[in-house]
């Protein structure tokens, strides 16, 4: 599997979580379980040289998770900002257009 078809199969399965938990309808700690799910398929993926460059929704997609590590459940639903960023990725990642601002997504 190549990275690019990584991320093809992960991107929208991520997005779906994301919409899915600001709707309230899934708990964050299946977000986190997803999140330590990916890391560990991707770990099977980086141990080949990834010679791809990143895509837009690549890019999307690593800051999304990103997001979900680095902030809580409670700081997501009460932040306004933030909110407005899961979403708007998650937008990205399913419908495309504009790649969202302030959305700086590396490989891990």
């Amino acid at each position: 599997m190549t990275a690019h078809d990584f991320i093809e199969t992960k991107a929208p399965q991520l997005a779906y979580y994301g919409k899915a938990f600001l709707d309230n309808q899934l708990d964050y700690k299946e977000i986190q379980l997803y999140m330590w799910d990916v890391l560990e398929e991707w770990q099977c993926i980086a141990t080949k040289p990834l010679t791809e460059q990143l895509s837009d929704t690549e890019k999307v997609f690593w800051h999304l998770l990103y997001c979900f590590d680095h902030w809580s459940g409670w700081a997501i639903k009460g932040n306004q900002y933030l909110r407005q960023q899961i979403h708007d990725c998650c937008d990205y990642i399913n419908i495309g257009g504009h790649m969202p601002h302030s959305c700086v997504g590396i490989r891990p």
